[in-house]
């Protein structure tokens, strides 16, 4: 378990990097990783969330609700994300 956990950080690393390496500048491959982070896998990371906990609601769990409520918090911070960033940017300049 701790070699497939370990190689699929490995692969997730080098999906996110590998395109963006060949610009050069750290600036852009930073910018690259982070519109990618923010464009696809906050959002995907943040609906496998709700569906796993609306499937533990659904079965009955014990923290179903609690569940429910993280999920629902992960979402608003997944797809909300791209404005929480500019809302830091224009404060900050």
């Amino acid at each position: 378990m701790v070699r497939f956990r370990n190689g699929f950080l490995l692969f997730a690393l080098a999906f996110l990097v590998s395109p963006t390496v060949g610009y050069g500048s750290v600036e852009s491959t930073l910018s690259a990783i982070q519109s990618r982070l923010i464009g696809t896998i906050l959002p995907l990371a943040a609906i496998v969330g709700l569906v796993f906990a609306g499937l533990s609601f659904v079965a009955g769990s014990a923290n179903a609700k609690g569940r429910l409520f993280l999920a629902i918090m992960g979402a608003v911070v997944g797809f909300g994300a791209p404005s929480i960033i500019e809302l830091i940017r224009s404060v900050v300049h």
